[in-house]
């Protein structure tokens, strides 16, 4: 059973940063594409950002482009997401998930697994 773990969420202000990281445990993560999403209270859970099994390709909501960067570390079973810039509508709860072919995508039902979630809120 594959098992996402997130940290690395808080309280920042307006035009900080933040580095969020998803440990992985169970499974092969060398063969995992990765996402992450967010979801604010009575909205949608939305993509953020999703990268392939090697860290090849990649993909960014328009919302986050060049503020946002996915990343990976498959020696250490974890994905990051590095947030820089961030803005008040940023805040939500971020979710990391595993798809366990390989590829990276937008909808959240193409994922095999979830993380429970980290709080990041944004203050202006």
């Amino acid at each position: 059973q594959v098992q996402l773990v997130e940290s690395g969420g808080g309280l920042v202000q307006a035009g900080g940063s933040l580095r969020l990281s998803c440990a992985a445990s169970g499974g092969t993560f060398s063969d995992f594409g990765m996402g992450w999403f967010r979801q604010a209270p009575g909205k949608e859970r939305d993509v953020v950002a999703a990268i392939n099994w090697s860290g090849g390709n990649t993909y960014y909501a328009d919302s986050v482009k060049g503020r946002f960067t996915i990343s990976r570390d498959n020696a250490k079973n974890t994905v990051y997401l590095q947030m820089n810039s961030l803005k008040p509508e940023d805040t939500a709860v971020y979710l990391c998930a595993a798809r366990t072919d390989g590829g990276y995508y937008r909808t959240p039902g193409r994922y095999n697994y979830w993380g429970q979630g980290t709080q990041v809120t944004v203050s202006s």
